[in-house]
């Protein structure tokens, strides 16, 4: 099973503040659904609860939340107390390609204990203030593939480069 995490980030890594989005892409929202359809998609509770209500669960996606609580639900979603636990999950399901969508503490656990294979990463060409950011990674470790290259324009504020990056073996 390959393990991807599908992140948008600021020039300075920032992915959110105040457990908000703070962009508005639509481009990016729909290579986002186009690219999680009909898989897993694993996620800290905060970044499930960011979600806004009406779009949660994502739909046509297996929804997997990661909490330390025993006690936590989520209708529609599968909960766990660890990311290996949601991998499991996802793999005992046969799934071919999971996502991990967040939020920075996950991209970062997912990251150092290396457990991504590729990573879609859209390149928001701007530095916002944020409270929570995508880890820094070493890109010479990484083959990179621009898949999208989106100038501004009436409805996207910030250009943006889509970019597939596979670890290298």
């Amino acid at each position: 099973m390959i393990v991807s995490s599908i992140a948008a980030i600021a020039t300075n890594h920032a992915i959110g503040k105040d457990n908000d989005l703070i962009w508005d892409l639509p481009d990016d929202m729909r290579f986002f659904m186009t690219k999680t359809k009909g898989h897993f998609v694993i996620m800290g509770r905060k970044n499930y609860e960011s979600i806004p209500e009406k779009y949660r669960p994502l739909k046509g996606r297996t929804n997997v939340v990661i909490t330390r609580s025993n006690s936590y639900q989520a209708e529609g979603a599968v909960v766990v107390n660890s990311l290996e636990e949601a991998l499991a999950k996802a793999k005992e399901a046969g799934e071919e390609e999971a996502y991990v969508i967040g939020g920075g503490q996950i991209y970062s656990l997912a990251l150092k204990k290396d457990l991504v294979d590729r990573m879609y990463i859209t390149h928001v060409h701007a530095e916002f203030e944020a409270d929570a950011f995508y880890p820094e990674f070493d890109a010479e470790k990484w083959d990179a593939e621009i898949l999208l290259e989106h100038p501004t324009d009436e409805k996207h504020d910030y250009a943006f480069t889509i970019i597939e990056y596979n670890r290298k073996r």
